[in-house]
């Protein structure tokens, strides 16, 4: 699964793609701690998506990770939460029964500008990590669901309305394969999807097969870049004094696809 993405570009840079788009007021972003988005922590971002109030393109935060609208108790549901980071594209339309069907009309997309994923090593006692980017365009636009509830205030007791995202998943290419080769939820990548796709994916007037055909789409593996990287999720400094998401080399790293566990 993605628990873990890079948005460090600046976010007016989102028009060049969407040159309608309407930044909602409320955005705010610290972009020393976007280089590192962490799924667990339930934090805002900046999602792209069709108001059903206007019918036109906004920008605005929304917290990672769903909360169905049916939720009335928010510290109720937090370990349920976990569970609602990805969604599996294939239980989008192949399965009736879950929340991701429900709301399989309110699509989003997540702009990021990588991922990472980790790395298991037969022998090694830790993962290495890999930030994975585009070769083709410097923001991926990642296809999301994205669901409102309406929950009250701690301090207030005021309803508000949340705005929450999930990320789709599918399974992965041959060296998504070989980077994410360990886990509960291994062999998975997000669904990566060409800037015309990802435009798509936001059209209100798709059919089904035009949906299934997105779900269905694996980016080729050469359409990606990747590397190692220092630990990230550790406190402890990088020794060379680069940015996370920076080429680390690792001593004595195998190549992809040798010493799987």
């Amino acid at each position: 699964m993605c628990y873990d993405v890079s948005f460090t570009v600046n976010i007016k840079q989102l028009s060049d793609y969407f040159p309608d788009l309407i930044f909602d007021d409320q955005i705010e972003i610290n972009f020393e701690a976007a280089i590192h988005v962490v799924g667990h922590a339930y934090g805002n971002h900046p999602i792209i998506y069709v108001s059903r109030d206007d019918l036109k393109l906004h920008c605005r935060l929304m917290e990672w990770g769903v909360i169905p609208f049916w939720i009335k108790d928010e510290s109720a549901y937090l370990r349920q939460r976990a569970t609602m980071l990805n969604a599996r594209s294939e239980r989008i339309l192949g399965d009736e029964k879950s929340y991701w069907y429900k709301i399989r009309n309110r699509r989003c997309l997540i702009p990021v500008s990588g991922i990472y994923e980790h790395r298991a090593i037969k022998g090694w006692k830790k993962k290495v990590p890999y930030f994975i980017k585009s070769i083709n365009e410097q923001i991926i636009f990642l296809p999301g669901l994205y669901s409102v509830v309406e929950l009250p205030d701690k301090e207030t007791g005021e309803l508000i309305k949340r705005y929450t995202y999930t990320l789709i998943t599918r399974a992965a290419n041959k060296v998504m394969s070989q980077i994410h080769n360990d886990g509960e939820n291994s062999f998975r990548m997000p669904l990566f999807l060409p800037f015309e796709l990802s435009k798509k994916w936001l059209q209100e007037d798709l059919s089904n097969d035009e949906f299934k055909a997105i779900l269905d789409y694996e980016l080729p593996s050469e359409d990606l870049e990747y590397y190692p990287v220092y630990t990230i999720r550790s406190a402890k400094e990088r020794p060379d004094n680069k940015l996370k998401n920076e080429y680390y080399e690792w001593d004595k790293l195998p190549a992809l696809g040798e010493m799987n566990p």
